[in-house]
């Protein structure tokens, strides 16, 4: 039986109408004669989704109870027994509640997928397993039903449902989204207009990849070679020169121009050992791509323009930005170069940029990758000089009308030998050197056209030619192979050097090093294995690259061992054994990578701990101490109060309920601190931002001081802050408090504010004894008190819990003395964007 089609309508945000246009297409169906029937939709009270599920066959839910409480789910059996062309399954995110026949109910849907049956479904963007994260650090809120992305992208069809920001907003308003009772609360937080548009950007850019990726598998199934515009991708070509930093500064700024263009940056390596680039400058280009917003690839080829090409049609792009050579001028005798090459072979389908910099025309330097092996281009250039090179110039000899002499002849003869051991090595120059001599004998020795020798001086000579010529063969492939071994030890110390000093700044992650591994050797992939003992199997401690998966290190093309339970393991080719050294010092590495990360997470783990007992420490001495001293004195008033053999006056009473009343205020407000002060610890402090007037909070949080004990100066004209309101109030009435506590009796606190550019300023001034420089920031750690003096009430959080609160609305909370003696704290909060507040008595004001 065929699978059945799925088709999801993805919504940007709650409310936009998917299950309205999942309907709509039901009713579509039905009136073509499809068998339609609606599996599980959920209207939630809404009139207008409510109205469409009429005309449309529902199959009946599944009743269950869980805890008391009864729940209908979607009764996958009735559906299967049912079987109709297309089923409609709402909300595919949802979690089933348990006892039901699947965990999720996109599980539900593969089974009738699996049964031949086509589903239409819902699902929003937020619900995505792999937006998790940045739903919740943009909505504060985090979602526990998700689906995961491969669900949603093995659909056949995926149709965006969208809504301006604005629009879904007024649909809220007018009551089309949730009950009255919670349109309010909805508008203030989740459906804010920011959120809004985060969320639809989210929607838009994942859909974007899906179609990507079905245009990628169309190109490819139809073998599309040329290139569809339908977006500009521009791909950087880096030889791994210090010029690439130049090249991807221009393409970032060509595709800043256009909305949506994306930044590829390739660097071709050969196949042959070693790259033939600096390691150093291509970490520190593959992060500066990655930090402008663009991807770093890796590609083997040693056909660099075809290579090139290839990869750039393959990502559909539409521009290449390439350096100008940097090869001196004589050395355009080999070839016109990349660049040259790329632009000629392009076509019209890609526009080729060359960009100028600093290293033009400066040399390529040695080949510093290839050891002692030459390319093979050299050699078929080096046969061609060695054996083609005399025949040409025999030709050329013998039919113009001049007698150079044999000497000469000779000289010219042994040029092209020496040629042939530059380019292809000893055995094009010993090629030439025979076949060099034959010629001089046939030719221009006498008796000619004979392969005889009349004279004997000619013999001689003939002999010394070819011990000459042999001789500069050999001594000068050896100074050639010298220097390429040179250039090697070149590459070699410079890659050592590199790894060295990220050993020493500790920089490298494993996948890092794992990939310098896969760059350096021109490798398809790299593992890194490891085994808890000689018979325990195999496990992966992290990988790269796209090759095949290794579970052992025999998998593998090479493995280097480090100690007995650990191997480097990588695949596509067989490493020569000059290689083996510096892959040895990558595996060392590795290794140390690997137990600095472990012992970094356990260090971590030792440190939460540390903190936690050291705060559960503090936690029962203040519990011993700062508590139970206000419960002593209200156990002590109840205790008072019901004693039936004393008579207790009206005023007696009113006393002790008062004390009762003060030992609760100070309980409620420890307890408050102590519960703030965990929630900063866990992380779990999320503000709500808005833009209000200081003057509507800071009053508000002198409430819990004495009359007279503060003066208050806020000026109308300041500019509204952007803050959670609740935090801002808290963290102002402790720092209040604080001063007041320390403050000299009848001296009263000053609370001013004032504008500094975007920023607003909160001080709070006292005229108490200060504190010294060296402990202004200590008194803003946890279970602190100034002297640990036992003052007042208080198990020192107040200021902990005010600081904590402040940065997370984006501020910051200082100390600084006092002109005349005292501590003066600082509260900087950002300004909000836009016109200041508009005054009830200016309304006939413009505020611009």
């Amino acid at each position: 039986m065929a699978r059945g089609k799925l088709r999801i309508y993805l919504g940007a945000a709650p409310g936009v109408g998917k299950t309205y246009a999942m309907l709509s297409e039901a009713h579509r169906r039905v009136e073509r004669g499809t068998d339609c029937v609606v599996a599980f939709v959920e209207h939630h009270g809404r009139p207008r989704t409510e109205v469409m599920l009429h005309g449309l066959e529902q199959v009946t839910r599944k009743d269950l109870e869980y805890r008391g409480t009864a729940f209908t789910e979607m009764d996958v059996d009735a559906v299967l027994e049912r079987a109709p062309a297309v089923a409609l399954v709402d909300e595919l995110a949802h979690t089933n509640v348990p006892g039901s026949r699947n965990a999720k109910r996109w599980q539900d849907v593969e089974e009738l997928l699996q049964a031949g049956i086509d589903v239409v479904s819902t699902v929003n963007i937020q619900h995505l397993e792999s937006l998790g994260d940045v739903v919740e650090s943009i909505t504060g809120v985090r979602q526990r039903e998700t689906v995961p992305d491969e669900v949603v992208r093995r659909a056949d069809q995926i149709e965006l449902v969208d809504m301006s920001p604005q629009a879904l907003r007024r649909r809220m308003a007018h009551g089309n989204i949730y009950k009255p009772d919670r349109i309010d609360a909805s508008l203030s937080n989740y459906f804010r207009p920011g959120n809004l548009t985060a969320l639809r950007e989210l929607a838009l850019l994942w859909v974007a990849d899906r179609v990507d990726e079905y245009l990628q598998q169309y190109r490819g199934e139809h073998n599309i070679r040329s290139t569809w515009q339908a977006r500009e991708r521009i791909v950087v070509g880096l030889t791994g020169g210090p010029e690439g930093r130049t090249l991807i500064r221009r393409a970032s700024r060509m595709a800043a121009k256009g909305s949506g263009s994306e930044i590829l940056a390739v660097y071709i390596a050969r196949s042959d050992g070693l790259t033939a680039a600096s390691p150093k400058e291509l970490a520190l280009q593959r992060t500066l791509v990655e930090d402008l917003g663009g991807t770093f690839h890796h590609v083997i080829g040693d056909d660099i323009p075809a290579a090139l090409l290839d990869f750039a049609r393959g990502v559909n792009a539409t521009q290449i930005v390439l350096g100008s050579s940097r090869r001196k001028t004589w050395q355009y005798v080999f070839g016109p170069g990349v660049g040259a090459t790329v632009a000629r072979e392009s076509g019209p389908d890609l526009d080729v940029h060359i960009v100028t910099h600093g290293e033009v025309a400066k040399g390529r330097g040695l080949p510093v990758a290839r050891g002692a092996r030459l390319g093979r281009s050299r050699i078929i250039w080096g046969w061609l000089v060695g054996v083609g090179g005399p025949a040409l110039l025999t030709l050329l000899l013998t039919n113009v009308d001049a007698d150079l002499g044999l000497a000469n002849d000779m000289l010219l003869f042994l040029t092209l030998t020496v040629a042939a051991a530059l380019l292809g090595g000893l055995l094009p120059a010993l090629a030439s050197a025979a076949f060099g001599s034959l010629l001089l004998n046939y030719f221009f020795t006498p008796p000619l056209h004979l392969w005889t020798v009349s004279d004997n001086k000619n013999i001689v000579a003939i002999a010394v030619f070819v011990g000459v010529a042999v001789s500069v063969a050999s001594v000068v492939d050896l100074a050639a192979r010298r220097t390429h071994q040179a250039a090697r030890l070149r590459a070699e110390s410079e890659i050592l050097s590199f790894l060295a000093g990220s050993v020493l700044r500790g920089e490298t992650s494993l996948e890092a090093l794992l990939e310098r591994v896969r760059e350096t050797f021109a490798m398809e992939s790299v593992a890194l294995l490891e085994r808890a003992g000689d018979t325990e199997p195999w496990t992966c401690a992290g990988s790269v690259g796209d090759g095949r998966p290794m579970v052992r290190p025999e998998d593998a093309d090479v493995d280097m061992p480090v100690g007995d339970h650990m191997a480097l393991a990588l695949s596509g080719r067989v490493l020569p054994a000059e290689d083996r050294r510096v892959l040895a010092a990558f595996a060392a590495q590795a290794a140390v990578v690997l137990d600095r990360k472990r012992l970094q997470s356990e260090a971590d783990q030792a440190r939460a701990l540390a903190e936690g007992n050291r705060i559960r420490t503090a936690l029962l001495a203040a519990v011993s101490h700062d508590l139970r001293t206000p419960l002593a004195g209200i156990k002590a008033a109840v205790s008072s109060l019901r004693s039936d053999d004393v008579e207790w006056s009206e005023e007696d009473e009113a006393e002790l309920l008062e004390g009762i009343e003060d030992g609760a205020d100070r309980l409620e407000h420890l307890v408050g601190n102590l519960l703030d002060m965990s929630r900063l610890q866990t992380g779990t402090v999320t503000p709500l931002i808005r833009e209000i007037d200081l003057d509507e909070v800071v009053p508000m949080a002198l409430g819990g001081v004495p009359d007279g004990s503060a003066d208050l100066d806020i000026p109308e004209t300041l500019p509204m802050v952007a803050v959670d309101k609740g935090l801002l109030e808290r963290a102002v009435a402790n720092i209040v408090e604080n001063a007041v506590k320390y403050a000299p009796e009848g001296e009263p606190v000053k609370v001013s504010a004032s504008a500094l550019g975007e920023r607003v300023e909160v001080r709070v001034v006292d005229r108490g004894p200060g504190v010294p420089d060296p402990a202004k920031d200590r008194i803003f750690a946890p279970f602190q008190r100034y002297g640990d003096a036992p003052r007042g009430a208080g198990v020192g959080l107040g200021l902990a819990v005010a600081r904590g609160f402040v940065e997370a609305m984006g501020g910051t909370l200082t100390a600084e003395d006092t002109p005349g003696g005292g501590l003066t704290m600082v509260l900087t909060l950002r300004a909000a964007a836009g016109r200041p507040p508009v005054r009830p008595d200016l309304s006939a004001q413009v505020v611009s």
